[in-house]
């Protein structure tokens, strides 16, 4: 990590901006891993407001070079003070599917590392006001079923999804049609409701897209 040579007023401004921060809801399935994660756009709900209060930004720019892709991110303040960080990890080719896969991945990890943001369960029980005692847990995890292995490729196949729903609705939609079929079926058949998560997240990155840009 590297800083500017001051860093007294956007270590302040940061202090207050993670007061504020909530923890970023894990909407997002691993059907492979049996696990939610909180995706990029769930992050960047959770701190863009209190960073852009508090006069910070955030600034990622990726490469790649030699089978390596590195994100490079700053945190800017308004006074000009930054901090910077950067993270690299290797590619199996430079296809736009694998870079995207890529970029997503770190822009994730790297916006939460920097501002703090902490991944948080959202299972619905804390807004009926259930306990979330052993029991209430135990009683939530799903009867065992018998689901057949994915065909060869498609975990990959599911990355480049998930980092297709990233760039909106449009880019989603082309990249389904582009699929092999029994891509598509093992997807809406085997694990529907990741689909549906897919096609929500677009949907919400397509809505912001949209947003006008304030003066």
């Amino acid at each position: 990590m590297n800083t500017s040579e001051q860093i007294n007023e956007i270590a302040t401004a940061l202090a207050k901006a993670q007061g504020e921060i909530r923890g970023a809801v894990k909407d997002s399935a691993n059907p492979f891993f049996k696990s939610n994660y909180a995706d990029l756009a769930a992050v960047w709900d959770a701190c863009r407001k209190p960073l852009a209060s508090n006069g910070l930004a955030v600034i990622q720019s990726p490469t790649v070079a030699e089978g390596r892709f590195t994100l490079d991110t700053l945190l800017v303040h308004t006074s000009g003070q930054w901090v910077r960080n950067v993270l690299s990890c290797s590619v199996k080719d430079d296809s736009p599917q694998t870079i995207g896969s890529a970029t997503t991945y770190l822009r994730r990890y790297a916006l939460q590392s920097l501002v703090g943001v902490a991944a948080e369960d959202d299972d619905g029980e804390a807004a009926q006001g259930r306990p979330t005692n052993g029991t209430a847990q135990a009683k939530q995890q799903p009867t065992p079923q018998t689901v057949a292995a994915p065909p060869k490729g498609y975990v990959d196949w599911l990355d480049d999804m998930g980092a297709a729903a990233d760039e909106g609705t449009d880019r989603l939609q082309k990249a389904w049609k582009e699929s092999k079929t029994e891509y598509r079926s093992y997807l809406t058949s085997a694990t529907p409701k990741v689909w549906e998560a897919m096609k929500a997240r677009a949907a919400a990155v397509a809505s912001m897209a949209s947003e006008p840009v304030s003066a």
